[in-house]
């Protein structure tokens, strides 16, 4: 079967929904990815057009995703991509998702420190969090600086 493989490189834009079924783990999110071009008239980096993934995941990696992404963590989401349009009150919307095969956070632009959960471990290391609002506004500062997470030290 012909599938459409793609590897995208942006922001958590929500905070990652887990749920547990009876099929099995799941946890979605949504990522924002943004182009930046050098224009050549203003001297500086310009940021372009922001397209918006839904992300899920499924399985261990539902669970591991619970546990350790949030909100504006820049990640690297490996998956297939899915996407659909459907017709809501008479307008035509066109969404596009990623099944993600692979996650991780991006190193270029910070640090990040592996654990593996414990063997039989199948709940997530964080509590659910109650479905959040898909419309997520944007930071404030004071937003910016209460999301800031030390960096580990070190690792042994």
């Amino acid at each position: 079967m012909n599938e459409t493989t793609v590897c995208v490189v942006g922001n958590v834009a929500t905070q990652p929904v887990y749920r547990e079924a009876s099929t099995g783990a799941s946890a979605r999110f949504r990522l924002a990815v943004t182009s930046r071009y050098w224009d050549r008239e203003k001297n500086q980096w310009v940021d372009g057009h922001t397209n918006f993934f839904t992300v899920w995941a499924k399985k261990s990696l539902a669970t591991n995703v619970g546990a350790s992404v949030s909100v504006g963590d820049p990640v690297l989401v490996q998956g297939r991509l899915k996407v659909r349009t459907e017709t809501r009150d008479g307008q035509s919307w066109t969404s596009a998702d990623v099944e993600a095969t692979a996650i991780g956070h991006d190193l270029s632009r910070g640090t990040s420190a592996f654990r593996r959960p414990p063997k039989g471990d199948t709940g997530p290391v964080s509590p659910p969090q109650p479905e959040p609002s898909w419309e997520t506004p944007p930071p404030t500062s004071a937003d910016a600086t209460s999301q800031q997470r030390p960096e580990p030290v070190g690792v042994t």
